[in-house]
């Protein structure tokens, strides 16, 4: 969420920064809401200042005075008790059109409509070069005996798979290298939850925009949100919190398994495990000072940078523009491994820096050298998508015959240089 004074006062910037996101919110409708509210508050305050004077007053009475008085008191009470109404659905409506208002992008976010004006940043390492036609996930998996979907179609529907043997061993290959990686560079290391309430989704700005990819659980009952990141649960770790400024940046990363409902996606990537309901992912966050923020994110993309090299994956990285970033995000990179079976990059991990739009949201602030409370910024980087990384790994290290080899960071975890086909 944006400060209301920040949008008065930078009307163009909010508004152009969500035409560059592809966000329809009346911004002029939230200013003339935004007049009301602010004249019924006075009207409101003067009017309870008028009553409370008036009781002081008819203590002191007696007679027709008083009973006089009583009636011009009630008079003020029915006016304060019919604005105070008023006020509330002028709140109620404001309140609404404020959480659609998006984080303006950075200024050197570039402007484009969709994902396909994103632009490269970086290009790094060497696309494979085989002599065989490279075999996709899928049928590597089902050589090794290692991703199993037909089963978990029987179990879950689409777009779920079981991992199994060798996959297992180097997905948690994978979470301990990193973890390790990560511990040594200050981060804490959280299990979160993974279930939330309504609120810490409004909170982190996923609600209202993105409420269809997410998995409502027992809507009478228990109530729940089943997160698509732990960027969710990792903010509410600071929930209406004031922080010390000389803690910042205060550091995390969180395993969790991750759940999207990939509403809209009908047949794109629906075979193999690239775009699944349910998948484990390693997220950093970062609660820092605003002063911070900007050189926090290159400090999270390097970290991104340097797991993929520790792999030796092929990457680019993509400087998102406008139109494919998000209602929280001034500013994202994406980092795109190549994938041999497509011919391709694709995603695997990506990192944003929110600035103070969920810190604003989930009233997380720190204190100024003067004492005084303010709005600090929040950034996060997926250190790694479990699933998609397999994937990559799995293409790029292929053999002739279907087997895989370990990438050497991950073989004292995995504790073989290869998997093999099963016979």
């Amino acid at each position: 969420m944006l400060d209301i004074n920040f949008i008065r006062e930078n009307l163009e910037l909010v508004k152009n920064g969500a035409a560059a996101k592809n966000v329809s919110v009346d911004i002029d409708t939230l200013i003339a809401l935004d007049d009301k509210r602010r004249s019924l508050i006075q009207e409101v305050d003067a009017l309870r200042a008028t009553k409370n004077a008036a009781n002081q007053k008819v203590v002191q009475l007696s007679g027709d005075e008083k009973q006089v008085a009583i009636t011009e008191m009630k008079k003020v009470s029915d006016d304060e008790k019919a604005k105070t109404e008023t006020l509330t659905q002028i709140e109620a409506q404001w309140q609404e059109l404020m959480l659609k208002v998006p984080n303006p992008p950075s200024k050197t976010t570039p402007v484009g409509k969709d994902d396909s004006e994103n632009v490269v940043a970086k290009l790094h390492g060497e696309i494979p070069k085989f002599d065989f036609e490279p075999r996709d996930h899928v049928e590597l998996g089902r050589l090794t005996d290692t991703i199993d979907i037909e089963n978990a179609v029987e179990a879950s529907g689409s777009r779920f798979s079981y991992l199994k043997g060798d996959a297992v061993l180097l997905q948690f290959a994978i979470v301990q290298h990193i973890l390790h990686k990560l511990v040594s560079k200050g981060f804490t290391p959280i299990v979160p939850p993974v279930l939330v309430k309504e609120e810490a989704m409004y909170a982190t700005g996923f609600f209202p925009a993105d409420r269809e990819q997410i998995y409502h659980v027992n809507p009478n009952e228990d109530d729940l949100y089943l997160v698509g990141t732990s960027e969710v649960p990792l903010t509410m770790l600071h929930y209406k919190k004031t922080l010390p400024a000389e803690k910042l940046p205060l550091r995390y990363v969180a395993y969790s398994s991750c759940f999207r409902r990939e509403a809209g996606t009908y047949g794109k990537d629906a075979g193999g495990i690239l775009r699944v309901h349910q998948f484990d992912k390693l997220e950093m966050y970062s609660f820092c000072h605003p002063d911070k923020s900007e050189e926090e994110h290159e400090l999270i993309r390097g970290i991104e940078e340097e797991i993929m090299q520790d792999l030796k994956l092929p990457y680019q990285v993509l400087n998102i523009c406008s139109g494919d970033l998000g209602n929280p995000a001034a500013k994202k990179y994406d980092i795109e491994a190549w994938i041999p079976s497509q011919n391709k990059y694709r995603e695997l991990t990506s990192t944003s820096n929110c600035t103070d739009f969920q810190a604003r949201r989930s009233q997380i602030k720190y204190k100024d050298k003067d004492g005084k409370p303010q709005i600090l910024h929040t950034l996060n980087g997926t250190a790694a998508a479990i699933g998609r990384t397999i994937i990559a790994i799995y293409e790029n290290y292929q053999n002739a015959d279907g087997s895989i080899n370990v990438p050497e960071i991950l073989r004292q975890y995995v504790g073989k240089d290869k998997i093999e086909i099963k016979k």
